[in-house]
């Protein structure tokens, strides 16, 4: 029996283009490379946030809330798209950002404050707290007669992973579509919400390709435990009964350098390539990240000549522009 999914709201322009990056491939002397274009999902809304956001926003509207809490950093893609999705909904946003000096407005912040969200700044410190913070701000909206919607960081629990088996599903089509077939495929991860949602989509969708994701912060084993969770709650909330172990859930460690959106100068410079030979946007938080530990797991061997590879381009292009003096 087909999986019913939960009403969604429609903020995404899907589906999303395959394409393969034919120049990428002679300097990485490996496999094809293949990416799927979710940073074109939408302007403001671009990437992959805003497809958790179509279900989770539909349960904000579900329960007639007007203001949208979420958290993240100060170059959060997340709370922008959240942000931007509230404006487009007629609600209200408020966004919790780590950072202690109050940031520059650029990038993703300048769109922020473009769309009217409101924006509460506190410490790294403060953040390890953030889910209290966010019930707090929300007490703070009920106070003063507003009903508020307080969305996770990265959109990335059961409802809003729900988004990225519509994205598995939306991939199998296309898949049969263009009699293709890849061996791997491989996405970033800093919430855990998007590789959730692939493995859930793998599993309905009878897709078999070896899926690995990258971490850009925490480790490997932190996030295994956390898409466990998530998991779990799939099972709870929506009947899926897959049995996924922890050791199934692959996540290559390695790769988050200097930080959670901190860069390394190698990290810059496969940006630059890939802008320079494919016309390509890579995020410094990211996908970055992520393109630089497939290209070194290419040189150790994880993935070889003959191989088809298929990277998740989850967007974050505003991330770029505070960044600028690292590039040239």
């Amino acid at each position: 029996m087909p999986f019913e999914f939960p009403e969604r709201v429609s903020l995404a322009h899907l589906p999303t283009p395959i394409e393969r990056l034919e120049r990428l491939e002679k300097v990485f002397e490996g496999p094809e490379i293949w990416v799927k274009r979710d940073d074109l999902t939408g302007i403001g809304k671009t990437g992959n946030k805003v497809r958790k956001l179509e279900f989770l926003c539909a349960a904000a509207q579900r329960e007639t809330a007007e203001v949208l809490i979420t958290c993240g950093g100060i170059q959060s893609n997340h709370a922008r798209a959240t942000a931007v999705a509230a404006s487009k909904l007629g609600m209200k946003s408020h966004l919790v950002l780590r950072d202690s000096t109050g940031g520059d407005v650029d990038g993703n912040l300048f769109i922020d404050r473009l769309v009217g969200a409101e924006v509460t700044f506190i410490t790294p410190q403060e953040y390890e707290h953030r889910d209290e913070i966010m019930a707090r701000v929300a007490d703070d909206w009920t106070a003063k007669g507003h009903r508020p919607y307080v969305i996770p960081e990265g959109g990335s629990n059961a409802l809003g992973a729900l988004g990225y088996v519509v994205a598995m599903e939306e991939l199998a089509k296309q898949l049969k579509q263009m009699k293709l077939e890849f061996d791997h495929m491989v996405c970033a991860v800093g919430s855990g919400g998007t590789l959730a949602g692939l493995i859930m989509g793998q599993w309905l969708y009878d897709v078999k390709t070896a899926l690995h994701g990258i971490n850009v912060c925490d480790t490997a084993e932190y996030f295994q435990e956390r898409i466990s969770g998530v998991l779990r709650d799939a099972r709870k909330f929506f009947g899926l009964q897959m049995n996924v172990a922890k050791k199934d859930i692959h996540v290559i460690d390695g790769y988050v350098g200097k930080g959670y959106a901190l860069s390394r100068q190698e990290e810059i410079d496969l940006i630059k390539l890939v802008a320079r030979v494919e016309g390509l946007f890579l995020d410094p938080v990211y996908t970055g990240k992520a393109m630089y530990g497939l290209l070194e797991e290419t040189r150790k061997g994880r993935f070889k000549k003959g191989e088809r590879v298929l990277f998740w381009h989850t967007g974050g292009i505003f991330g770029l522009f505070p960044k600028r003096s690292l590039f040239f």
